[in-house]
């Protein structure tokens, strides 16, 4: 689902709701069993040790074996803008796995690192497998295009459009300029970070959570520059001090990242990221 109030996740059917397979093809069923007809998904082969027939034989299978090919396992739901990783091919519903690359750099299945800083830029939606879920469960898509409809109109907004691909020119001609990716690192953006934080000391105040712990940044960058960055994202008040540390060393402002990495080496590295702790605490001069 694009955005978590849409609705809940449509949960898996029963073990004793089937679908039918013959040799022309697979029919869906609805969350009730019922199947209705001519809603027909590509059936390629039979089943193992018999020959393949042409009469349009009959076998039923129930849905629920098919429940671990078209389930996200973090909503545990029917798949909804299936998105794959493409480091690692496991999939899931897109606002899901958007959702989840908020807090953490890694698969939620196999653990992988998919971006050292940006993880969104290695995903990717798979609509083949989309459209086979829409098919396999029936009145799935209806109920999704009504929930994010019913969504913008309580809100009143203008509901968008659906997004219809182009057809691709076959004329013969100059070659067009293939498109390049969307995203570019820039190469002075040398050193990636992972911001860990500690806790804070009783009467520092109110603080704003830091939402994304990945930064990207230059190896000039220094510890001064980090402590200006989190102030500003946490919204932190003067009377509150910044530690930042990097394995057991307090670091100071005049610090640069890239003179750190040389003085303390591969130990200060997690999955090729800078790992700085920090914590606040109360200043010597609100102390005084």
């Amino acid at each position: 689902m694009e955005e978590a109030e849409l609705g809940d996740p449509v949960r898996p059917v029963d073990e004793q709701e089937t679908v039918t397979v013959t040799s022309l093809g697979l029919l869906a069923t609805d969350t009730s069993g019922h199947i209705p007809g001519g809603n027909k998904v590509p059936w390629n082969g039979n089943e193992a040790g018999e020959d393949r027939q042409t009469g349009g034989d009959e076998h039923m299978i129930s849905l629920a074996d098919l429940n671990p090919y078209i389930l996200c396992s973090i909503c545990k739901g029917y798949y909804i803008d299936a998105t794959t990783i493409t480091e690692c091919l496991h999939t899931f519903c897109k606002s899901c796995i958007v959702r989840h690359f908020y807090y953490s750099n890694r698969c939620p299945k196999c653990n992988i690192v998919v971006h050292q800083t940006q993880p969104l830029y290695n995903i990717r939606l798979d609509r083949q497998l989309q459209d086979i879920v829409f098919k396999l469960v029936v009145h799935l898509e209806e109920r999704e295009k009504k929930q994010l409809c019913d969504f913008y109109r309580e809100r009143g907004l203008e509901v968008p459009k659906p997004t219809v691909p182009q057809p691709i020119s076959t004329c013969r001609g100059r070659p067009r300029k293939l498109i390049g990716p969307l995203f570019h690192i820039p190469p002075e953006l040398d050193v990636s970070l992972l911001l860990e934080f500690m806790g804070a000391e009783e009467g520092t105040g109110s603080y704003k959570p830091l939402e994304k712990k990945f930064v990207r940044v230059s190896g000039d960058a220094t510890i001064g520059h980090v402590e200006k960055f989190l102030r500003r994202k946490m919204e932190l008040a003067t009377t509150c001090q910044v530690d930042i540390i990097c394995g057991d060393h307090l670091l100071e402002n005049y610090q640069t990242l890239r003179d750190i990495l040389s003085a303390i080496g591969k130990s200060a590295l997690q999955d090729g990221l800078l790992v700085l702790h920090y914590g606040l605490v109360l200043s010597q001069l609100s102390l005084t």
